[in-house]
């Protein structure tokens, strides 16, 4: 491809270098080979501007950079915000892209959301695949591991790639890093959605609403116009600004869940709320051994179906899923029936193992606040209701991140439920003890592991016929981080795997 062509879609002219033929793009230097396109970010650790001679060097033909970086040798394409324009720049390079792509932001349940989207999508015999936190699913149910949202270079690759193979839907997850550094552009994102806000990321962002407004740039910017919006009723007051973001820029709302909780949100959708207009509305949840009854409303038709999954918040994701694949053209009837035979995510609330006494241990991501109150909340109707019914939850606090909420999580736990083990997460660069010391500020008569196979085991001992076991944090993770720079170590622990483990062991209290 011509760089004249690369440079007009960041909105920058070429001249003399216009027939200069692109072969890729790279925001690292050392992966830059002649007729790169190099991205010079300025970033928390590095100014990748200080690279720009090493990179022309190397054969960079195009530098995307401020307009105050010194560039010689390559075209400067400059910028104020080099992150979008390089986005931009690329999206043209990748293409073509599969032909319906949706987003997902939110503190919570982006993941589960984009693969049950995927699934639904595969129930209507329709080629799709999800990225995120759990990597590229594809329709063989082929998995690769990644980030929630990687840097524009491989997110991109992978859409092109995933055109190739004859894919034409993908569900994605939008963090809010990932929209604020402009990792999620230059796409034709049909839909967005939003499943909620709590606290999260604020060793990142500055404040909840700095965290919002990251969040709302799906809405803002990224969806096309004449998109659609995919919004969770949170009864929070979040859902009713992100209303008002989607309704500012002509976004075709559609909501999901329960009754408004003010007049402002009806107010704002004039009337397109409670059945009246596009939307799934849940009326009841009951809960069930192995999953849920729900009953929804939509179109003004009320229907009851099974949700193979358990838990309030599963149901959301779930009920968000089927919102984006209506919104995006999906047949109504045919996705609601798809949710009746929805696969657990893995990592999401996922029944690892039963122990010689039958009680089940359940590992999920949930590591904030909010999302490890959901998760206790979504057990804690499968407990007994026996005397003996306990629900026992082993969790940790990862380090290098959001300090405070570590004791909010201990004091989630200690209250919700009925034994509480503290015990390492991913330490990082933080000293392992300090941080359960900072977790047990809040977890009031919480035992204290530090060993995290030592503590699922623990827990696991402990549990008897009517129990439950959680165990929070770390989910779908395949390794525990230890260290940081160049002291960092990965060390292999899956805390499904270990839940196994310990529960053939069979060792009781």
């Amino acid at each position: 491809m011509k760089l004249g062509r690369i440079a007009a879609a960041a909105g920058a002219d070429a001249g003399e270098a216009a027939d200069t033929q692109v072969t890729g793009f790279a925001i690292d230097h050392r992966k830059v080979a002649p007729g790169t396109v190099f991205g010079a970010f300025k970033g928390a650790r590095v100014n990748g501007e200080d690279f720009i001679p090493a990179a022309v060097a190397a054969g960079a033909v195009a530098v995307v950079a401020r307009p105050e970086a010194h560039v010689q040798g390559a075209l400067h394409i400059s910028d104020a915000e080099p992150r979008r324009a390089f986005a931009q720049a690329a999206a043209e390079f990748f293409a073509p892209v599969p032909e319906t792509i949706v987003a997902v932001t939110g503190t919570n349940g982006k993941t589960s959301t984009v693969e049950m989207t995927r699934q639904l999508w595969r129930m209507a015999g329709l080629s799709a695949a999800s990225i995120g936190t759990l990597g590229v699913t594809t329709p063989d149910e082929s998995v690769s591991t990644g980030l929630t949202t990687p840097d524009i270079v491989t997110f991109l690759a992978n859409m092109a790639g995933l055109a190739r193979e004859g894919v034409t839907h993908v569900a994605y997850e939008a963090s809010s890093h990932g929209l604020t550094q402009f990792r999620n552009e230059g796409l034709n994102v049909a839909a967005g959605a939003f499943t909620n806000l709590s606290r999260d990321h604020l060793d990142y962002h500055a404040d909840m609403d700095e965290y919002f407004a990251a969040k709302m740039r799906l809405f803002d910017e990224v969806v096309a116009p004449g998109g659609a919006a995919v919004i969770w009723r949170d009864g929070n007051g979040w859902a009713e600004r992100a209303v008002e973001h989607a309704s500012k820029r002509g976004l075709r709302v559609f909501l999901v869940g329960g009754i408004p909780q003010s007049s402002t949100l009806a107010g704002t959708l004039n009337g397109s709320v409670d059945g009246e207009g596009e939307g799934i509305r849940l009326v009841a949840r009951t809960p069930g051994s192995l999953g849920q009854e729900l009953e929804i409303e939509y179109g003004g038709t009320s229907r009851r179906i099974n949700l193979p999954l358990i838990g309030a918040y599963q149901a959301a994701n779930a009920l968000v899923a089927a919102g984006l694949v209506i919104a995006t053209g999906g047949d109504p009837a045919a996705t609601i029936d798809g949710l009746t035979r929805l696969q657990p995510v893995r990592g999401r609330l996922e029944r690892a193992a039963l122990n010689r006494a039958g009680a089940p241990v359940y590992v999920d991501y949930a590591h904030t606040p909010d999302a490890l109150e959901a998760a206790i909340a979504a057990l804690r109707p499968h407990v007994s209701d026996s005397p003996r019914g306990r629900l026992i939850v082993v969790f940790g606090a990862g380090g290098d991140r959001d300090q405070g909420k570590r004791a909010e999580m201990g004091r989630v736990a200690a209250e919700r439920a009925d034994i509480t083990i503290v015990t390492d997460d991913n330490p990082r660069g933080e000293d392992p003890a300090a941080i359960r010391r900072q977790v047990l500020d809040g977890a009031v008569g919480a035992r204290e592991i530090g060993d995290r196979r030592a503590a699922i085991a623990a827990a696991i001992a402990l549990a008897q016929a009517g129990d439950i076991v959680l165990v929070a944090g770390k989910g779908h993770e395949q390794g525990q981080i230890i260290g940081s720079g160049d002291t960092m170590k990965i060390l292999p622990f899956d805390d499904v795997s270990v839940a196994r483990e310990a529960a053939a062991a069979g060792v009781s209290a």
